[in-house]
């Protein structure tokens, strides 16, 4: 189970996150070797809520300059996980 708790880094709270949440869906910033699967069993084991769909997405690093040093920040990925209506995470 702690490999599954390594996987999630934190929950991404944006605006558009909060505007989701009210639908049921949640944003997750987990590590690249992360699959809909373990995200899966991670919410549901830990939330103990049914999760019904996982989108992910690999988000590509975007290059800037720092003191016209040139360099890139690092590729991420993201995960919307969809909960049964009526369902509920306490993110706080």
């Amino acid at each position: 189970m702690s490999r599954l708790a390594d996987l999630i880094e934190y929950p991404w709270i944006t605006e558009k996150s909060s505007i989701l949440q009210q639908g049921g869906k949640y944003i997750f910033r987990v590590r690249r070797e992360a699959t809909k699967n373990l995200v899966k069993q991670f919410v549901e084991g830990n939330f103990n809520v049914h999760v019904i769909k996982v989108n992910s997405m690999n988000i590509s690093g975007k290059s800037k300059r720092v003191r016209l040093q040139p360099g890139y920040t690092n590729d991420w990925k993201k995960v919307i996980v969809t909960l049964k209506a009526g369902e509920k995470i306490d993110l706080t």
